[in-house]
Parts: structure tokens; C-alpha cells; sequence
């Protein structure tokens, strides 16, 4: 069932980056994902039977939403921030602690924090991830980690968990 999944996964990659959907680029995709799959579908997706349930597509396109939103307000603050005379940041490096447990929920949370403008994601120790921030907000562990994990940790815990 794991190769299956990875193969899809894969598939569904090779088609959105292509974005062709003729037949030869469906068997070059095929061929690529086959590959792909037979040489590392080993190593990932333990449990494959939580990404057939319905309820975790929905959560992954709310997250996709809550994600891109979160792109644009924070492409307008660093914009803000770089063409601003003053150039007001308060860059700095905080620790924050997450509740999730699995590897790859870690992962998905840690990409998301870098590829948001403004926080860059260091390191990741145990349950501690060491952000990045363009302008500390606070100095309250407890506010600036709602303010970094609040907006992805809630729905990457219902997709991954």
C-alpha cells in the first residue's frame, strides 16, 4: 500500500510541476514516479491508511488557504519593512516548542515557517524549533510561539496526526 501512495504522490508531483496533461508527459511522469518509488517508498509513509480519509483532504485544503494567506500578509509586512526609510526590524533568533510527534508533521511545519516571508527555520531539536524573525514581536515565549506556530500547527496536526 506504501508504493502505491508514494506512486500516486509522486504522479500527482510530476503532472502539477509539468502542468501537462498529454499522454506522453502522463508515461515520462509514470516512468519517473515508478523509479522513484521502487527506490525510496521504503523509507517514507509508515501507515498509509490515514492519507485515503477524506476528512485529512479537507484539512489539507484549509491549510493550503490558512498557508497562502499567511504568504501574502507576510509578503506585505517584509515588504513594509524593506522599502520603510526607518527599516524597522528586530531580527533575532526564538526558540518555540511544538506539540507534534511525527517527523514528517515536524518537517511540513518547519517548510511552511521558512517559506512564509520574515521567519526562517534554523534548527529543529526534539520538539524545539530555533526560528529566524525578521522583527521580534514579543518577548513572551508563549505569544511569539502562538504567533509563529499558531496559524500551521492546528491544521498540520489534523492532515499528519
Amino acid at each position: 500500500m506504501r508504493y502505491v501512495v508514494f506512486f500516486i504522490l509522486g504522479l500527482i508531483f510530476w503532472l502539477a510541476v509539468t502542468f501537462d496533461i498529454s499522454a506522453a508527459n502522463i508515461v515520462a511522469g509514470s516512468a519517473a514516479s515508478l523509479v522513484c518509488t521502487l527506490i525510496f517508498a521504503r523509507f517514507y509513509f509508515k501507515g498509509v491508511q490515514k492519507f485515503f480519509h477524506p476528512a485529512r483532504w479537507f484539512w489539507g485544503l484549509v491549510y493550503l488557504m490558512v498557508f497562502v494567506w499567511a504568504c501574502i500578509k507576510a509578503n506585505f509586512d517584509v515588504a513594509f519593512r524593506v522599502l520603510s526609510p526607518a527599516m524597522p526590524i528586530k531580527p533575532g533568533i526564538v526558540k518555540v516548542r511544538t506539540s507534534l510527534k511525527s517527523e514528517f508533521a515536524k518537517m511540513l511545519l518547519a517548510n511552511s515557517i521558512t517559506m512564509t516571508p520574515g521567519t526562517l527555520t534554523v534548527d529543529i531539536i526534539g520538539d524545539d524549533f530555533y526560528v529566524h524573525w525578521i522583527y521580534i514581536r514579543s518577548a513572551n515565549p508563549e505569544v511569539y510561539t502562538s504567533m509563529i506556530l499558531g496559524r500551521f500547527e492546528k491544521y498540520i496536526k489534523k492532515i499528519v496526526e
